[in-house]
């Protein structure tokens, strides 16, 4: 029961960027769904290793969903991707950078900064991943059913 908590919790805060995003409709539950699921994995994950592979898992998950959903609704899979990813956003690293540096401690700076960065990157990579076998199968699918058809002259 105590996983399920966090993930409603990230279920709810996706539900109020919906708002703010101005998105209507029952996207607003599929994309806050999307969120919930990638808080999921992450928490998941937790055992297997460093925070920032946490992330990339749950940016993968997160950008496979939104893909799927996409497809299944006819709308661009970044109004999912965009929502979902919004719990996962290392807002504390970047404060705590922040606070570091106005403070004057460069070590605690630079670690705290190296690793929120660390943490957007596994997240962009993860994105990325994803994007890029989905336009991969995209083209491959496109083309295999292209050399199908008979070119008339």
């Amino acid at each position: 029961m105590s996983i399920f908590l966090p993930c409603f919790y990230a279920f709810a805060a996706c539900i109020g960027f919906c708002i703010i995003f101005n998105i209507r409709g029952r996207t607003i539950l599929y994309a806050s769904l999307g969120g919930a699921l990638g808080w999921l994995a992450y928490l998941l994950f937790a055992d297997w290793g460093t925070d920032i592979f946490q992330y990339f898992i749950a940016s993968i998950v997160i950008s496979i969903y939104a893909e799927i959903m996409a497809r299944l609704c006819k709308i661009p899979s970044t109004c999912y991707l965009l929502i979902a990813l919004l719990p996962l956003v290392p807002g504390g690293g970047v404060y705590y950078t922040m606070k570091h540096c106005i403070i004057g401690d460069t070590a605690a700076f630079a670690e705290t900064g190296l690793h929120t960065l660390g943490i957007a990157g596994a997240m962009a990579m993860g994105v990325l991943l994803v994007s890029s076998m989905v336009r991969m199968l995209q083209h491959a699918f496109t083309t295999l059913m292209s050399a199908g058809k008979k070119q008339v002259p």
